[in-house]
């Protein structure tokens, strides 16, 4: 069954890397870790796969993507 699952989770799971790491690193971390099925959600968007998500937070400055490094940000998020 497919679950979706709050985007914050992956941030956390992003953040206890403490430093950068390559985005193909992430999206293998994030499938061994949440599953290859499921799809995430945030506050604003829904039905994201996990490559949607990463994109997602780049654009909003959660991570930024430097020399194909992703180095963690962070939110202000309340979840």
């Amino acid at each position: 069954m497919q679950e979706s699952i709050h985007g914050h989770n992956v941030l956390n799971l992003i953040r206890e890397y403490n430093q950068p790491v390559s985005k193909e690193e992430i999206l293998t971390a994030i499938t061994r870790h949440f599953g290859s099925d499921n799809l995430f959600h945030t506050c604003s968007a829904e039905g994201l796969n996990a490559d949607q998500l990463l994109e997602l937070f780049i654009a909003k400055g959660k991570l930024t993507l430097k020399n194909e490094q992703v180095h963690f940000v962070g939110c202000r998020c309340k979840h």
